[in-house]
C-alpha cells in the first residue's frame, strides 16, 4: 500500500487491515514508530516467536521492518502471510514487488490528481469524481484519524467498512 499524502500513508494501511477483521500491517516504509515490539530484523536474527507466526486474537497488529534488506523482508513477509488471515505491507514507492494499492487524495479543482491509474480515492473536502477507476472512500473524519493515530481501532466506521471492497479488486 502506498500513498503520497503523509496522513493517508499511515491511516490507509490501518483502515485496510481493520476492514479484514484480523490482519498484520508490516511497515517497510520505516517511518512508523512501533513501540516496544520486535521488528522483522529481530525475527530474522532470532527467529519468530509463536505469537508472531499467527494472530492470538482478532484485531490489527503492526510490526516495523527494522534494519533488514528488502529482499529478506519480502521472504519473511511471504512466510508470515501464510499464517495470518490478512497482510498489509506499507511501502515507499519502488521498494516492493508485490501488489500495490495506491491511495490518492481526491482534491477538488486545480489540485485534482491527474493520474489515470486505478487507485483508492480519499475525498478531501467536497467529493468529486475521480479521474481514474477505483473505490471512493467516505470522508475521513478528524476524530477517526486521531483514534487511528493513537493506536485505537474504530468500533463501527463507514470508512473502515468501505475498505473491505479493496480486498476484492485486482491490484498490480
Amino acid at each position: 500500500m502506498r500513498s503520497v499524502d503523509p496522513v493517508l500513508s499511515v491511516v490507509a494501511p490501518l483502515g485496510l487491515a481493520a476492514s479484514a477483521g484480523t490482519a498484520l500491517v508490516v511497515d517497510l516504509a520505516g517511518d512508523l514508530h512501533v513501540d516496544g515490539g520486535r521488528t522483522l530484523a529481530d525475527i530474522d536474527i532470532e527467529g519468530p516467536r509463536r505469537d508472531e507466526l499467527s494472530p492470538g486474537r482478532s484485531g490489527v497488529a503492526v510490526i516495523g521492518a527494522g534494519s533488514i534488506d528488502v529482499l529478506r523482508a519480502s521472504e519473511l513477509i511471504a512466510e508470515l502471510g501464510t499464517r495470518w488471515p490478512a497482510l498489509v505491507v506499507r511501502v515507499n514507492s519502488g521498494m516492493w514487488d508485490g501488489p500495490i494499492v495506491p491511495v490518492v487524495p481526491l482534491y477538488p479543482g486545480w489540485l485534482a490528481s491527474n493520474t489515470d491509474a486505478a487507485s483508492v480515492w480519499q475525498p478531501i473536502g467536497v467529493s468529486h469524481r475521480p479521474p481514474a477507476p477505483g473505490p471512493v472512500l467516505p470522508v475521513l473524519r478528524p476524530s477517526l484519524v486521531r483514534r487511528l493515530l493513537s493506536g485505537r481501532l474504530p468500533g463501527r466506521s463507514r470508512w473502515v467498512r468501505a475498505w473491505s471492497r479493496v480486498w476484492e479488486l485486482p491490484w498490480a
